[in-house]
């Protein structure tokens, strides 16, 4: 979310963090969640300051939280707030271009940023010694941003390609990210789309810019929150340090926002949009305030209505009726008055008419009849256990702290709200049910694939929606210039290091060769449990592919004693979240769970590993939904590339085999039984439980429920050469008409994660692609504004995996970014990486990896990996090392064997007329398959 705008919020990222006006005590036998233990003060500039300091973390969160967002973009503005909040990362006083990222993201840790209706929020974790140098560096950003036409420019390009990919060139952007505000607003702000128009972008100024962060952004319009291993008293002494001398202007932060008037009939659209793979519809009500005392039971018949597969939606539409390919909800709440929206894409064949009439079925019955009480219980479990899972981690703990204090006014409220969540009864729900969801003023989009000769509805921001100016006076907009590098004030060095906490294991092998691996982490009652076979996709037999997958997808579809319906709902009910998926190498079940309920999940998790039955109806659904996300994968440019880079890559070998309409229509229900039967054994498995359990626990769970499965007689199959291939390089363009961007690829084989090389290229690709500031991303996004982010992956797997490096991009910069990527592979092999660069880029892996396992679910996927790699779980002890004792020379001598341009297949998907002919220039082999050609099952994908 770096620098990116986030218009559709998951309802339970925020569920903790709503308020009530009047806050209930928790129901008889709810589950006593630990409240959230912080300070707070104000100091005389009106900053106000929260510290959560936490001992059992190696890292700290710093976030900074200020009341303005797109409801106050200026008038002919839009996507202002958006705009403003990129150019916070660029320069200040004491800090040139890139530096914050040198504080963050060099040390090991991350920064992000994301802009809502009504607020910013910019937000840090760093390894604990770190904590003064972030303070520092918030500081002198709130103080003394520096804005010139440089920055400005390179921002406000970055912002274009970022509208361009998540907006033009994703087949449902439009509806999302413009039709949801534009349909539902005449005069409130709400109505323009956060993240603005190439017209209202290309009209800011830098005026603009410096009167709008003199306007709001300003200690007394913000709210410091700090979570993890920190001093109190250490931390107050440095906040009143670089804080406290930050003034206060002397004049009000606007705050006139106009009231949106009441609907009194409903409005309904008809649009079309190229490039809409499916069908989809969007309905969508008035939503009361955040200060609502119906904001609880409003999160509840949001859960009841939409989460997960037992959700009524679910249920209705994708499962029974099977009208749907996906259904979901938009509950956010926001200051004033919004929009609470329901969505459905619809399955191919069937008409937005069609869902229209489902989902309004189903909001009707939600009106009509109270909702039974296992609903009830099951909506509230789910909240409880997503708090929770919340609060595993210091920015978990601060995200929901500054959440409440800016969105409802109260930082006690996160608390409040559970308690009246789990008090909230079914004639609340229905009460709340009829009071928002009213016909009379619904709003209606059916959203259409463009046809020839089709004239829908034209949906634009409203003339009438009210937006003020920015009248500050020029002589109080400050302006700011980089200062002499001699006269800068440099950040405070850094801090002792405090080491990440690796979780001790232990583990035993059951009779029926079952591995099982235990890593206890009693800090919060969470278990979590991954279950992985060593088999995955590539063992999909011939013009199978996606069996693996399939087969995965069917597990919790119904065992011997649980039809699928029974499953979801006995694992909701508990809170607990079953998924299953498949990989390249292996299959992976895991599972989620409140600690008071682990038996019960592990029955439900057992039962579906091992006893599914693959029943044909069940299979068919699955089919039609893997078309279905299929058909809008091969709509979006990034998705083409992924699976035309697998080809060119690998060919024929199983690594290069691409799911595809095909071969779903091939498998067969005794495919998918014969796969689980060959590949889902004991002995073709580890089982990991982290958490709130001791060692002896764990095993008592393992040998309960997989201790009596029989290990069969048949020898494993033998595994295949997964990435046997050798033909030529290749350069695919896949011609997308229409399309808002173009995606570009370069991919080369890499290696095992067992190989020698393995530390030093997951080295050499992190100094390449690794992150925000890595070459390929400074080079591309920072300093030409080619796109909204590039980067390279390096997928280590049983065999030599991919090396891809990928970024999209405006249509006619396509051959220019090609060409960046090249020369910056071809350098990497060539010349040694500095050391500071290379220390930056260690530092970035290691603190990935720390936050890894600050959280059980993260913990069990990590020593499940290394599991399937015959690695034992005490590598994760030995992680931080490998890394740390890669020398620049093995770097360069590991990236020469394996970055070669020459060697790369390329493929750019999109509009080609506008780059094909320029690329044949540079890549004499191009050639251009039209997507509605595009074959692939075939090695030459035609």
């Amino acid at each position: 979310m770096k620098r990116f705008v986030t218009l559709i919020a998951a309802a339970f990222a925020l569920v903790a963090c709503a308020t009530s006006s009047a806050p209930q005590q928790p129901a008889a036998g709810a589950l006593e969640v630990a409240p959230l233990q912080y300070t707070m003060r104000t100091l005389p500039n009106g900053l106000r300051v929260y510290a959560m300091p936490d001992a059992n973390t190696a890292n700290v969160s710093v976030q900074v939280w200020y009341d303005v967002g797109s409801i106050d973009d200026p008038e002919g503005r839009s996507g202002f707030a958006h705009l403003f909040e990129h150019i916070m990362f660029k320069s200040t006083r004491n800090m040139p271009e890139q530096f914050f990222d040198r504080l963050t993201e060099d040390v090991g840790g991350f920064n992000n940023a994301s802009t809502y209706d009504d607020f910013t929020n910019y937000y840090e974790v760093v390894p604990a010694n770190h904590l003064q140098r972030v303070l520092w560096a918030e500081a002198d950003r709130m103080g003394s941003l520096v804005v010139n036409e440089e920055s400005f420019d390179s921002e406000r390009d970055v912002v274009k390609e970022e509208l361009r990919q998540r907006v033009l060139a994703s087949p449902y952007g439009p509806l999302f990210y413009m039709y949801l505000n534009q349909a539902n607003y005449t005069v409130h702000p709400y109505g323009r789309p956060g993240i603005g128009s190439i017209e209202d972008l290309d009209a800011a100024t830098v005026e603009d810019v410096r009167a709008f962060h003199a306007t709001y952004y300003r200690p007394d319009n913000a709210v410091l929150v700090v979570a993890g291993n920190f001093d109190q008293a250490q931390l107050d002494a440095w906040v009143d340090e670089y804080f406290g001398d930050i003034a206060r202007p002397n004049r009000p932060i606007p705050r006139d926002y106009p009231t949106e008037p009441v609907r009194t009939q409903p409005r309904e659209y008809t649009v079309y949009q190229p490039n809409v793979p499916l069908p989809a519809v969007m309905i969508s009500y008035p939503q009361p305030a955040s200060t609502s005392p119906d904001l609880p039971a409003l999160y509840v018949l949001d859960a009841i209505l939409s989460n997960g597969d037992s959700s009524r939606l679910y249920q209705s539409l994708v499962y029974q009726q099977q009208i749907a390919a996906q259904v979901f909800t938009n509950l956010e709440a926001t200051q004033d008055p919004g929009a609470y929206s329901v969505f459905a894409i619809l399955s191919e064949g069937q008409t937005a008419e069609a869902g229209q009439a489902a989902l309004s079925a189903e909001i009707a019955r939600l009106r009509d009849a109270p909702v039974t009480q296992a609903e009830l219980d099951e909506a509230k479990n789910e909240i409880v256990t997503s708090t929770i899972q919340g609060r595993e981690t210091a920015y978990g703990r601060a995200f929901e702290l500054a959440d409440s204090v800016i969105r409802f006014g109260d930082a006690a409220y996160a608390d409040r709200l559970l308690a009246a969540i789990q008090a909230t009864t079914a004639a609340d729900v229905q009460r709340v049910a009829r009071s928002i969801l009213n016909e009379q003023r619904r709003v209606v989009v059916r959203y259409l694939p463009a046809q020839e000769g089709a004239t829908g509805d034209t949906i634009t921001t409203s003339p009438t929606i009210q937006a003020r100016s920015l009248t500050i006076p020029q002589s109080e907009i400050p302006t700011f210039t980089l200062a002499a590098e001699a006269e800068r004030e440099q950040p405070p060095a850094a801090g002792t290091p405090v080491n990440a906490r690796i979780p001790q294991t232990s583990q035993r092998t059951l009779a029926n060769g079952l591995r099982v691996i235990v890593a206890p982490n009693r800090s919060l009652p969470l278990v979590s449990a991954d279950f992985r076979v060593a088999s995955g996709a590539s063992a999909d037999p011939a013009n199978r592919a996606g069996l693996a997958s399939v087969t995965a997808d069917l597990l919790n579809k119904g065992t011997a004693t649980r039809n699928a319906t029974e499953i979801a709902r006995a694992v909701e009910s508990l809170g607990a979240q079953i998924g299953a998926t498949a990989g390249p190498d292996s299959s992976a079940v895991s599972l989620q769970t409140r600690a008071d309920r682990a038996g019960d999940a592990f029955a439900i998790y057992a039962d579906v590993i091992r006893n599914p039955t693959f029943a044909g109806e069940e299979l068919e659904r699955s089919r039609q939904q893997f078309l279905d996300g299929l058909q809008v994968a091969l709509s979006e440019p990034g998705s083409i590339a992924g699976m035309a880079m697998s080809r060119a890559i690998y060919g024929t070998a199983p690594y290069g085999a691409v799911t595809s309409p095909t071969s779903l229509a091939a498998i067969t229900r005794d495919d998918a039984a014969r796969y689980h039967a060959t590949y889902w054994r004991p002995d073709n498995a580890v089982l990991v439980i982290s958490g709130d359990v001791s060692a002896d626990e764990g095993f008592a769970l393992a040998e309960r429920y997989f201790g009596n499965w029989p290990r069969p007689s048949a020898a494993l199959p033998a595994r295949p050469d997964a990435s046997a291939y050798a033909a030529p390089a290749r350069t695919i363009v896949v011609d997308l008409p229409d399309t808002g961007q173009a995606a570009v690829a370069m991919g080369l084989r890499g290696v095992a994660r067992t190989d020698a090389d393995y530390f030093p290229l997951l080295v050499a690709n992190n100094v390449l692609g690794g992150g925000y500031s890595a070459r390929l991303n400074t080079e591309i996004r920072i300093r030409r504004g080619l796109s909204y982010g590039a980067n390279s992956s390096l997928s280590a797997r049983l065999a030599p995996g991919p090396i891809v490096a990928s970024a999209q991009t405006r249509n006619d910069a396509a051959v220019q970014v090609y060409e960046l990527m090249r020369a910056e592979i071809d350098r990497i092999g060539d010349t040694l990486t500095p050391d500071a660069e290379l220390t930056a880029r260690k530092a970035v892996l290691i603190g990935s990896f720390g936050r890894s396992v600050e959280t059980t679910s993260g913990v069990a996927g990590q020593i499940s990996a290394l599991a399937l790699y015959g690695l034992p779980p005490e590598s994760l002890g030995t992680y931080v090392s490998d890394i740390t004792n890669v020398t620049a020379e093995q770097a360069r001598t590991a990236a020469s064997r394996y970055f070669d341009p020459d060697r790369a297949d390329v493929v750019v998907v999109g509009d080609a007329q506008h780059f094909y002919d320029g690329l044949r220039r540079v890549r004499r082999n191009a050639e251009r398959i039209p997507v509605d050609q595009l074959n692939l099952d075939s090695e030459s994908l035609r």
